[in-house]
């Protein structure tokens, strides 16, 4: 298991704060997001209407639900399903670190919807970079004979490919 890194668990609750425009309760990382009403709230800023019934009270099955609504959301919002934690990663303290890891994909996918122009959660997305060549450009790359293209100063092959005896049938 992934050892936990404080300082982004601080700027995942930073970000957290920053998207959904309120103080959060104080605590713990892992006792702040536990019940999923701040996850809610969350991906209700990111893409509005995401989750219509958020539990603010109940026992731990309503609770779960939150979380489970959350995680549905963020997968149709477009992180990959392998990404996003599980309920009791978080709910029974299994496995913050994937918590962690999951709000920081969310903070990258939030990069790929034009619409999203609030705060950022860890590093930028790269652009696409598109590359022209010209003719010239490219037929001037055909004379040469690149090392990668396995050039051996005249050696032949023999003897390169014996690793060992060769099969036999």
């Amino acid at each position: 298991m992934v050892g936990r890194n404080k300082q982004q668990e601080t700027e995942v609750l930073q970000w957290i704060q920053e998207v959904i425009g309120e103080k959060l309760p104080p605590g713990p990382y892992e006792d702040v997001l536990k019940d999923g009403v701040v996850l809610c709230k969350l991906i209700n800023k990111l893409a509005p209407g995401s989750v219509t019934k958020i539990q603010t009270s109940g026992g731990s099955f309503k609770l779960m639900e939150n979380i489970q609504r959350f995680q549905a959301a963020v997968k149709k919002y477009g992180v990959p399903e392998e990404e996003i934690f599980q309920t009791a990663d978080l709910f029974e303290r299994r496995n913050i670190p994937q918590v962690t890891l999951s709000l920081y994909a969310l903070g990258r996918i939030t990069q790929k919807h034009p619409e999203y122009t609030g705060p950022t959660l860890g590093p930028k997305m790269a652009e696409k970079v598109e590359r022209t060549f010209t003719e010239e450009q490219l037929r001037a790359s055909e004379g040469h004979l690149s090392l990668q293209a396995g050039y051996n100063k005249g050696a032949s092959q023999s003897g390169l490919g014996g690793f060992g005896n060769t099969r036999h049938m």
